[in-house]
C-alpha cells in the first residue's frame, strides 16, 4: 500500500480557503471523508483533492445570482 498523505484540519481548512468551522460542517454532512486518531482528525489529501473536483461551479449554476439580461 502507498504512503497516504495526511492533512490537518487548519492545513485542509487552508488549502479549501475556508475556515475549520465550515470544514468541520463539511466533514460531519459526509461531504468529506475525514479520520479520527485519538483526538486529532486528520484528513487525505487525495479525499480533499477529490472534494475540490466535486464542488467545482459548472457553467450556468450562477444565473440566480444575475438579473436577466445583465452582461
Amino acid at each position: 500500500m502507498a504512503s497516504e498523505e495526511w492533512l490537518s484540519t487548519k492545513a485542509a481548512a487552508g488549502l479549501l480557503g475556508i475556515t475549520t468551522r465550515t470544514l468541520y460542517r463539511f466533514i460531519d454532512q459526509g461531504d468529506l471523508p475525514a479520520y479520527k486518531f485519538g483526538r486529532v482528525i486528520r484528513l487525505k489529501t487525495v479525499d480533499v483533492e477529490t472534494f475540490i473536483e466535486t464542488i467545482r461551479v459548472q457553467p450556468g449554476d450562477l444565473k440566480h445570482l444575475y438579473p436577466p439580461g445583465d452582461n
